[in-house]
């Protein structure tokens, strides 16, 4: 491997083990040859995130000439052209060697472009849609790389599980979605428990949620779960090497949930993390458990688990 590519393999990972501490944790599982292709796709998603997200004082026009500009110069080097930067030699090189759908990546850069002009969704399905290319498609860029047995039965619990880890940050990040002017959570959702958005910018000021809002993040919590749910059976059917690691992520995702649920599901009051001790004891746990041994999953309310058109 030549030295810049190298050098951009190296980046990802450094992005990845900054930003990405749950996922990062549970790549480390995987055998080594498979880590630095998971890291280079979490470089690819973080860096156009960051494009989106970490540049608030530049104007919206600006931010979305970047983000057109970096996904035009991918674009380019998916067609062979040369290009000059410090990560995406790595992205590219991951997608030749697994021969990834260039669709994925597409659907994806389109759906980090809507966040510089969407700041809601009226309905689930379009929540979806936007997950679909900003969630769902990880999924499906991952399983090459994790190999499984039976790839398309294992299509749609990959994308399941993009969803499922999505929506958990969604419930999470309320907060700090509020403070970039976005709510992920539907306006339909929202009405139904009568809560209006700005029922949730004075929580946010005030540190606590009222009832009406933590009925609607358990709400919004039952439906996550029915997404983990969905993706569980995939779990068995990836190979052998790679189980481990998503048992990890999906135990430690679906742990989120857990710490929502036990703080009486206040999203507001402080932003639900899993405590390194038990980060620690689930990989071990994970490493332990047998190879094909099904996913035992958490129950939840009985909410529908919709898939995207």
């Amino acid at each position: 491997m030549d030295t810049d590519l190298t050098a951009a393999y190296d980046r990802c990972r450094e992005l990845h083990r900054r930003h990405g501490r749950t996922y990062y944790l549970a790549t480390r599982l995987l055998p080594g040859w498979k880590r630095r292709h998971v890291h280079a796709l979490y470089g690819f998603t973080r860096y156009a995130d960051e494009i989106v997200d970490r540049t608030d004082d530049l104007p919206p026009a600006e931010r979305a000439a970047r983000l057109d500009d970096w996904g035009g110069r991918f674009m380019a080097g998916l067609h062979g052209q040369p290009l000059d930067d410090p990560l995406l030699p790595a992205v590219l090189h991951t997608i030749a060697v697994f021969d990834l759908d260039h669709d994925d990546f597409a659907a994806f850069l389109k759906s980090m472009a809507m966040d510089l002009t969407v700041d809601s969704y009226r309905t689930y399905d379009q929540l979806l849609d936007y997950m679909e290319g900003s969630a769902a498609v990880i999924g499906t860029m991952m399983l090459p790389i994790l190999g499984s047995s039976d790839p398309p039965a294992a299509r749609e619990p990959a994308r399941q599980l993009g969803f499922a880890f999505q929506l958990t940050n969604f419930i999470r990040d309320v907060a700090e979605d509020l403070d970039r002017g976005r709510t992920y959570l539907p306006d339909e959702d929202l009405a139904r428990f009568g809560v209006t958005r700005q029922d949730l910018v004075e929580a946010r000021a005030r540190g606590r949620a009222t009832r009406a809002i933590r009925e609607l993040v358990a709400y919004e919590v039952g439906r996550a779960r029915a997404h983990y749910a969905a993706a569980a059976p995939g779990i068995t059917l990836l190979a052998p090497a790679s189980q481990a690691c998503m048992r990890t992520a999906y135990a430690l995702y679906g742990g989120i949930l857990d710490e929502v649920a036990a703080q009486d599901y206040d999203v507001f009051a402080r932003r639900a993390v899993v405590g390194q001790r038990r980060r620690l004891a689930v990989a071990a746990r994970a490493l332990l458990t047998p190879t094909g041994t099904p996913v035992v999953t958490v129950p939840g309310p009985p909410v529908p688990c919709p898939t995207a058109p």
